[in-house]
C-alpha cells in the first residue's frame, strides 16, 4: 500500500512555492522539492503547437528551452507516453542502478507535454509520486501559460503570422473533458491561420460549440473570425438562443464590414444530461455524427445564408437526439478539400475514416486528430491551400469514468 500522504507532501509544498514563480524558474524548483518523493533527475518537456516534437524547458534563454533536448513524438519512448497517455519505462536501468520513466503532462485531456524521472523503485507507491508529479505539472504550466512568452516561444517551430496570433489567443484549450463530454479540436497551417475558428463553452447542462470560415486567408480573414467568435460569445452569455446568436454575429459582422466580408458557421448547443442536440447552419458544411464507431451520417439542416451576407434568409434551428457515444464533427473545406499532387482531394470518407479509427485502433480522442491533420498535411505535400479545423465532441451520457485514459 502506497504512502499518499508521505508522497503527497512535497508536492504540496511545490504547489505553495510556485504562486510567484516564472516558467524559468519551475526546472530547479521541481527538481528541489520532489527528490522528497523519490523522483530525481526531473526534466520536463513542452509539445509544439503541432504536435510534432517534444521540447525541454530548461529555464535558460528567451525560450526558456536554451540547451535543451528536442524529442520527436513519433518512434520514441517519450512520444510514445505522450501518444497513450500512459506511463512507459525505458528497459534499461540508468548508470546509476534507477529506474526511468516517462509520464504525460495533461490537464483533464489537453496534453502539454511530458516528464521524465528516475526512480529506485517500480512499485505502487512509485507509480503513484510519479502520476502526482505529472498532475502537478499540468497545474504548474497551465498557471504561467497566459502571461509567458517564454512558453510561447518554447512550442513554436515557425514564424507566425498575425492572424493566427490572434487565433491562438481567441480560442479555447484543443481539448477538454468534463460532464459526460469530451473535445477536440485541430487547426492548420498552425502559423499561417486565416480565417477558420472554433469555440466551446459550457454553462451548467449546455455545451456550445460553433465553428467559423471566414472568406479569405489575410489578417482581415482572422479579424473576421475574430468578430464572429466575440459576437458569438457575447450573445449566448446575454441568453440569446441560437437562432438569436448567429443574426447577433452577422450584425457585427455587417456593423464592421459592410457585406464585403462574410464567415460561414455551425452554432450549436448540446444538453449534456439528455443528449439532445440544436444547431444552425450558416452556409457551412453538415455536421457528421459518428455513432457506435462504425457508421456515419451528415447531419441535413436547411442552411441561412453566411454571416456577413445579410441576404435575410429564414434561420432553422434543427436537432438530433444523441446516444451514449456519439461523436458529433465539425469541421472547415481545408480538411476535405485538401489536394494531393495529382489533385485528388482528401476527401469526407478518408476524413471520417480517421474518427473510426478512435474505436478500432483504441486511440484516443486527441491522438486520433493530432494523426488526422498529419495526414491531411501529408497527403496535400506538407502545405495546405486553404485553413483546415476539426472540432469533435464524443458524449458519453451517464459515463463520466470513460471521458480520461
Amino acid at each position: 500500500m502506497a504512502d499518499t500522504a508521505r508522497v503527497s507532501q512535497p508536492f504540496v509544498e511545490l504547489v505553495l512555492a510556485s504562486h510567484v514563480a516564472t516558467l524559468e524558474e519551475l526546472p530547479e524548483m521541481v527538481a528541489g522539492h520532489v527528490s522528497a518523493a523519490g523522483l530525481r533527475h526531473v526534466v520536463f518537456f513542452l509539445v509544439d503547437l503541432q504536435e510534432t516534437v517534444l521540447r525541454e524547458v530548461t529555464g535558460h534563454g528567451p525560450d526558456a528551452g536554451r540547451g535543451g533536448l528536442e524529442l520527436r513524438i513519433d518512434g520514441t519512448l517519450p512520444g510514445l507516453a505522450y501518444q497513450r497517455v500512459d506511463l512507459v519505462a525505458e528497459p534499461n536501468r540508468t548508470a546509476e542502478g534507477l529506474r526511468r520513466w516517462w509520464a504525460p503532462i495533461t490537464d483533464g485531456v489537453e496534453r502539454l507535454g511530458v516528464v521524465r524521472a528516475d526512480t529506485p523503485g517500480d512499485d505502487e507507491e512509485t507509480r503513484y509520486a510519479l502520476r502526482a508529479l505529472s498532475s502537478v505539472m499540468a497545474l504548474l504550466l497551465l498557471s504561467k501559460r497566459s502571461f509567458s512568452d517564454s512558453y510561447a516561444r518554447l512550442v513554436r517551430t515557425a514564424p507566425m503570422n498575425v492572424a493566427a496570433e490572434m487565433q491562438w489567443n481567441l480560442t479555447p484549450p484543443p481539448a477538454f473533458a468534463g460532464h459526460d463530454v469530451t473535445i477536440g479540436a485541430v487547426s492548420e497551417p498552425a502559423y499561417e491561420i486565416g480565417g477558420d475558428a472554433f469555440d466551446y463553452a459550457v454553462a451548467d447542462t449546455t455545451l456550445h460549440l460553433g465553428i467559423f470560415d471566414a472568406m479569405g486567408h489575410d489578417a482581415t480573414a482572422g479579424l473576421t473570425a475574430n468578430v464572429a467568435v466575440a459576437a458569438c460569445r457575447n450573445a449566448r452569455r446575454q441568453g440569446a438562443d441560437l437562432a438569436g446568436t448567429s443574426r447577433k454575429v452577422e450584425e457585427a459582422l455587417v456593423g464592421q464590414f459592410g457585406t464585403s466580408r462574410y464567415a460561414t458557421g455551425i452554432i450549436a448547443d448540446l444538453d449534456l444530461d439528455t443528449g439532445r442536440l440544436s444547431w444552425v447552419n450558416r452556409g457551412h458544411h453538415l455536421p457528421v455524427l459518428v455513432r457506435t464507431g462504425r457508421w456515419w451520417q451528415q447531419l441535413q439542416c436547411p442552411p441561412a445564408g453566411p454571416m456577413g451576407t445579410d441576404l435575410g434568409l429564414p434561420i432553422t434551428v434543427c436537432h438530433e437526439q444523441l446516444q451514449p457515444g456519439d461523436r458529433i464533427v465539425l469541421y472547415t473545406d481545408g480538411i476535405t478539400e485538401a489536394r494531393d499532387t495529382e489533385g485528388r482531394e482528401f476527401g469526407l470518407d478518408r476524413f471520417v475514416e480517421f474518427v473510426l479509427r478512435h474505436h478500432s485502433g483504441r486511440l484516443t480522442l486527441h491522438e486520433t486528430l493530432r494523426r488526422l491533420v498529419h495526414a491531411v498535411l501529408e497527403h496535400h505535400a506538407d502545405r495546405l491551400d486553404d485553413d483546415a479545423t476539426v472540432l469533435l465532441a464524443e458524449w458519453r451520457g451517464g459515463h463520466q469514468q470513460e471521458l480520461t485514459p
